[in-house]
């Protein structure tokens, strides 16, 4: 992963016109010309809302827009053919595709079963407050549109721990199903309101072996059709850590590849939880730094009030670099989400000198932030509320940066609350690679910093151009760098 740049290809509001599949099919070589090395794709498969579903809400793992099932035969971004088709034209083009797998929980059953279940205290999951009795719940997934292509199975609520809707009395409670594969939930590491087995929909039950077995099969399929490079795992904190531990050594064996993966584990500010997950998992996957994402949000709210000496703090890029996926925002983070914790504008250019131009980390870029995006949703008000996100008109510039010149040793210079800075001296080979990033979330500020005695002598400029100063490294190796208020600069050598 020598310093890949993943992009994020999709935003929540995506508009759902079927359009992303084409249009990553067009921009694949515009794409991996200024620096993208991976994409990660949003899911593929048909969702309960049919065409206007993002995929979250799971329904045919099997559908990829090929099927007449929930209204459209497409999904969000596309047919199954542009989806394949556009897969090909990235590869091509020498961009690695990581597509994003939702196991936790289906949406949208096909029929309601007479199901026995126990309610339970949503604060306190492990706490039942009724004797068990029978509900409807939708339970039952046949796949009509698909007709058993692909695969027969079908899904009951043998399959399933929980629902949260009775449709015989129109109630919507926190259900724990009783079924043959145990009472009440699995063992999941997050402790969250008792147990956070369940979050959503049905939610699938790993102790069904036919459960496993059928997911197994599904991934075999998958890799087969549509021939990715890794995976995005979503909702894994609600998740027993041993199936995808199975699964994915399942994955790896049946193709031969490395198949990066990057799990979603989103707990800012608990540090611990991730790394007790990366134990559970031995290794397996890369996580989500989510405290980073935390630690960048509050520096944007805070001003000159937030210590920018401790922005790398219980962090896990700090203590697990070659684990962690660094980002500023994701699909969840923006405006009106459900875990809505947002970075404001004028910091976002420092957050991605924070990982772009460092060596350690694998940075993901969000897509709005390329590309800028505009829409209208309901806030907590219930009032529509219009978001226009802006482009980072300097991630250009630092994925050309980070591609040449971010190699070597870094020396931190994390000395002070609102100016700090970072050097990476060069690697022979990549030739004049090296930079120094100065920031400052205050006033204008100044830092010494040592590049290394092989600058001695050498003239530094800020390539993101906010500062027309040069710098001379002196006979030691050592420059005075430069940086405005509440920006960021990033020199390198002519």
């Amino acid at each position: 992963m020598e310093n890949f740049t993943m992009l994020q290809y999709f935003q929540w509001y995506y508009p759902a016109d079927g359009s992303l599949w084409k249009k990553m099919e067009t921009e694949a070589q515009e794409l991996k010309a200024f620096g993208i090395d991976t994409l990660w794709l949003p899911p593929a498969h048909k969702g309960m809302d049919g065409k206007k579903s993002t995929g979250y809400d799971s329904y045919d793992l099997y559908d990829l827009g090929e099927f007449d099932q929930k209204g459209s035969i497409r999904t969000k971004y596309g047919t199954k053919e542009e989806f394949l088709s556009g897969i090909k034209a990235l590869q091509e083009a020498g961009i690695q595709v990581y597509v994003d797998i939702v196991l936790n929980h289906l949406g949208g059953a096909d029929e309601t079963e007479t199901v026995p279940v126990r309610k339970v205290d949503p604060q306190d999951r492990n706490v039942f407050i009724s004797d068990a009795y029978d509900i409807d719940a939708y339970t039952k997934f046949t796949f009509p549109g698909r007709n058993g292509k692909y695969s027969a199975f079908q899904w009951d609520f043998q399959c399933f721990t929980g629902i949260d809707f009775d449709q015989r009395s129109g109630e919507n409670a926190i259900f724990s199903i009783q079924n043959q594969y145990g009472e009440g939930w699995q063992d999941v590491l997050d402790t969250e309101n008792g147990n956070y087995d369940y979050l959503m929909l049905c939610d699938i039950d790993f102790r069904n072996p036919n459960v496993t077995e059928e997911l197994m099969k599904w991934g075999e399929w998958f890799h087969e059709t549509a021939k990715f490079d890794g995976f995005r795992l979503d909702a894994i904190k609600h998740m027993p850590a041993s199936f995808y531990n199975q699964w994915l050594d399942h994955m790896r064996e049946f193709t031969g590849k490395e198949l990066f993966t990057v799990g979603e584990y989103w707990s800012p500010g608990n540090l611990d939880a991730m790394l007790a997950y990366i134990e559970a998992t031995e290794g397996r996957m890369s996580l989500f730094d989510a405290s980073l994402q935390g630690n960048f949000s509050a520096a944007s709210k805070q001003g000159n009030g937030f210590d920018l000496s401790t922005i790398f703090q219980d962090t896990l890029v700090s203590v697990k670099p070659e684990l962690a996926v660094t980002l500023v925002e994701n699909h969840d983070t923006q405006p009106l989400q459900s875990l809505e914790q947002t970075v404001d504008e004028w910091f976002r250019p420092i957050a991605y000198a924070m990982i772009l131009l460092r060596a350690t980390g694998y940075p993901c870029i969000f897509y709005p932030d390329l590309y800028g995006s505009t829409y209208t949703d309901k806030g907590d008000d219930g009032n529509d509320h219009k978001i226009s996100l802006e482009p980072v008109q300097e991630i250009k510039t630092m994925l050309e940066l980070r591609k040449h010149q971010v190699y070597g040793v870094q020396r931190d210079y994390f000395d002070h609350p609102n100016c700090v800075g970072w050097t990476v001296d060069g690697e022979s080979e990549h030739p004049n690679s090296g930079i120094a990033v100065l920031v400052s979330n205050g006033d204008e500020g100044f830092k010494s910093m040592e590049m290394g005695k092989q600058f001695a002598g050498r003239i530094f400029r800020d390539r993101l151009n906010n500062i027309d100063t040069e710098v001379q490294i002196n006979e030691e190796g050592w420059g005075e760098f430069l940086v405005k208020a509440g920006s960021v600069s990033a020199w390198t050598a002519d």
